[in-house]
């Protein structure tokens, strides 16, 4: 059995080493690798407000009517407005006990506070400031911040990405005939990450009625990775 056992692990060992040289020989074929990138800048053409209504109250029964009739005066405005109904909802619902400060032991419940904030979609940036005093002058009392979005987002990312891969076929070829050969088919091409939009003038500070909005640009963003087959230029 021994003597089985060594044959086997000699031929393993044989057949290692033989195979070794065909391993060796094995290279990647000459490439260029760059990478290529892309910025489109264009203006948003939606925007999404946060805002609600905030109220206190001795009880939490006196704190949930209130805002119930409140935030209902509001959720009437935007209606009015012409909002549909689809490019609003709510976003937070909160009942919460207020605590005096005290420091010798626990802090008793001084009253209740209530609040119901929504999301509204505006479809128009030029309507922003529009919607902003329709929130305030219905009793909106805690308005957030403002996104600004391209609605066609994806569209323009696919063209970015187009510029890119030209980008990077740009510089593949001043690489190429800086070392004397030719640029052939690209063997490999990867996204670096996920393309992820850049936001300009966007505000996230609380506002008020009449308050100036600057929509700004929107920066989309593609890098990609390249390699491109190269060969001997011909004679």
């Amino acid at each position: 059995m021994r003597r089985v056992k060594h044959s086997l692990s000699l031929a393993v060992v044989a057949a290692t080493l033989l195979a070794a040289p065909a391993l060796a020989q094995t290279a990647l074929p000459p490439a260029i690798s760059v990478t290529g990138e892309a910025n489109l800048s264009v203006p948003p053409d939606q925007a999404r407000i946060d805002g609600g209504v905030t109220s206190d109250a001795k009880t939490a029964r006196e704190a949930s009517d209130a805002n119930n009739v409140a935030m209902g005066k509001v959720l009437q405005a935007l209606k009015g407005a012409g909002i549909e109904e689809k490019d609003y909802q709510t976003s937070r619902l909160s009942l919460q006990p207020q605590y005096a400060p005290n420091r010798a032991g626990p802090s008793p419940i001084t009253g209740y506070r209530a609040s119901n904030r929504v999301t509204v979609r505006i479809r128009d940036v030029t309507k922003v400031a529009n919607v902003i005093d329709v929130l305030v002058g219905a009793g909106a009392n805690d308005i957030g911040g403002i996104n600004f979005m391209v609605s066609q987002a994806s569209k323009l990312l696919d063209e970015a990405r187009e510029k890119a891969i030209a980008d990077a076929r740009r510089k593949a070829e001043i690489y190429a005939k800086a070392a004397g050969v030719t640029l052939g088919e690209p063997l490999s091409i990867s996204e670096e990450g996920a393309p992820t939009p850049v936001f300009r003038g966007k505000m996230t500070a609380p506002m008020a009625a009449g308050a100036p909005v600057a929509q700004g640009e929107e920066t989309l963003s593609v890098s990609v990775n390249v390699s491109w087959a190269i060969k001997p230029k011909a004679p």
